[in-house]
């Protein structure tokens, strides 16, 4: 099993390669990350990491539980920074849609179905991203949300128990930051055309 703590731990560096120049340019005002969307993204990593290693996620669990940390702390510095805090009623739909799912987990007690919820509460979190990003194409660092679907990818290959309460978030996240980024390339390619 070495290799797989091998695996978490290059997931884990990655983590930080992508998260410094993307803190790095929250502070020059360069990238304005939306707070709703950071916040959503960091309870739920955090709450996702727990039911990973309740199910024997193992080292697999350790880089998304570095993750949720870091993201609560972006979550705070979007906030302070002023980067993106206009919150439109698009917006708050999927806040609290994001945060009204969370008690379904504590009731269940379940990891899988905590996972299941949280993916769907993670996801519902790249929406204020999403629709930031489709009016302001440059708002946003591909190059982080593409180390952030290499790490999950390889985060994936880490994990000691391969199942749906282990495999679902990191998979899905990988797929959204994708979708993020292909949708980001096609509407700078109409600015700039």
């Amino acid at each position: 099993m070495y290799y797989k703590e091998l695996l978490s731990a290059v997931a884990i560096i990655l983590t930080f390669v992508a998260y410094l120049p993307y803190i790095r340019l929250i502070i020059k005002g360069t990238v304005k990350p939306h707070v709703f969307s950071w916040v959503i993204w960091g309870v739920t990593t955090f709450v996702v990491f727990l039911a990973q290693l309740k199910d024997g996620g193992g080292a697999g669990a350790w880089p998304i539980g570095v993750s949720g940390v870091i993201t609560i702390f972006i979550a705070l510095l979007a906030y302070i920074k002023r980067a993106d805090i206009r919150i439109t009623i698009t917006d708050w739909l999927f806040f609290v849609s994001a945060i009204s799912s969370l008690p379904f987990w504590y009731l269940t007690s379940d990891p899988l179905w905590a996972v299941v919820i949280l993916t769907t509460v993670d996801t519902f979190g790249f929406g204020p991203t999403l629709r930031k990003v489709y009016i302001q194409p440059y708002s946003e660092s591909l190059l982080f949300f593409g180390l952030f679907a290499i790490r999950n990818i390889i985060a994936i290959m880490a994990l000691e128990n391969y199942s749906t309460t282990t495999l679902l978030f990191p998979v899905v996240t990988a797929a959204a930051c994708l979708l993020l980024i292909a949708m980001a390339v096609y509407r700078r390619r109409l600015f700039t055309t």
